[in-house]
Parts: C-alpha cells; sequence; structure tokens
C-alpha cells in the first residue's frame, strides 16, 4: 500500500471549486530518480529553487572538502550522501513547492496502486462534497447527537468512575 497526500490547485476567476482533473497525488517514498539523478529529477518537476540550491550545496561540499584535503572517494561519498538526501526527501520537496504555488492540501489516501488511491479519494470526496465540489451543509451538530457529547467532568477522576455515578 502506498500513501499519496492530495493537492488542488488555487482556484481561477469565476471558479468555485477546483478542477479535479488538475488535483497532484504525490507518492510519499523514497524515489529512485531522485537519488540517481537529483538535477534532472528537480527539473523534471519543475523544482527550480531546489536545483539552484542543490547546486549550490554540491559544490560547496566538493570545495569544503578540497579545501581540507579529503580524498576523491570521500568527496564522491559526500555527493552520494547528498543525492540520498534528496531522494529521501522528494516528497516533502514536491509538497512544499505546491504548497507555496498555492496548492492546498485536500486530504490523505492510501492505495494499491495510483489508480486505485485516485478511486479510493474521489469517491470519499464526491459523498463529502457533492457534485460540484462545495461543502454540503450537516444535517445534524456534533452537540444534537447523543453519542459524541463529552460526559461531564466530574463524572470521571482518573480512569475510574466515582461511587455512585452513572455509568
Amino acid at each position: 500500500m502506498s500513501v499519496y497526500a492530495v493537492y488542488a490547485p488555487p482556484l481561477k476567476r469565476g471558479q468555485s471549486a477546483p478542477d479535479p482533473e488538475r488535483f497532484v497525488f504525490v507518492r510519499d517514498r523514497f524515489s529512485f530518480w531522485a537519488f540517481l539523478v537529483p538535477p534532472l529529477w528537480m527539473l523534471r518537476h519543475r523544482l527550480w529553487l531546489a536545483f539552484v540550491l542543490y547546486l549550490i550545496v554540491i559544490v560547496a561540499l566538493e570545495l569544503a572538502l578540497g579545501a581540507v584535503g579529503a580524498s576523491r572517494t570521500m568527496m564522491t561519498t559526500g555527493a552520494v550522501l547528498l543525492s540520498l538526501l534528496v531522494g529521501l526527501e522528494a516528497a516533502t520537496l514536491r509538497r512544499r513547492v505546491l504548497a507555496r504555488r498555492g496548492w492546498s492540501s485536500v486530504g490523505i489516501v492510501v492505495g494499491d496502486s495510483i489508480d486505485a488511491a485516485e478511486r479510493r479519494f474521489f469517491d470519499s470526496w464526491v459523498t463529502q462534497t457533492g457534485r460540484y465540489g462545495k461543502p454540503r451543509a450537516p444535517s445534524q451538530s456534533a452537540a444534537a447527537v447523543p453519542n459524541l457529547r463529552r460526559p461531564p467532568a466530574a463524572d470521571v477522576t482518573g480512569l475510574f468512575p466515582e461511587p455512585g455515578a452513572p455509568r
């Protein structure tokens, strides 16, 4: 099972609900391609700021290790560890960029595949929001449902009810 964070695009002028066709599902996992070729992966996902920061960090790392007289093996190990970090945090990088661009997080969904996750998300999204994506008005408030009300604070002390308290 894979976990996906779901992001909705910002609303355009005259739009009352986000377009479901433009929703983005970001899989929360290690990204092999982000580990193997971080700069190309960043460019492919339009992570421009992350790309520039990656280049600055990798150049600074190589210069710093060269200045202290580290061997070429240590320099390569440093670059591989930085690539490993990018591979581990690839989903976080994508989520942060989407949030910075004004996309809103609309949920988390679990599924065997992206198709199953999309189907599961949109099934629940349609029942919660109605046909056009506008939130439905609740039929009852939480206070009106007897099982959802909190018991008075005086009924329970610690883990045990007081003697003679209703159960």
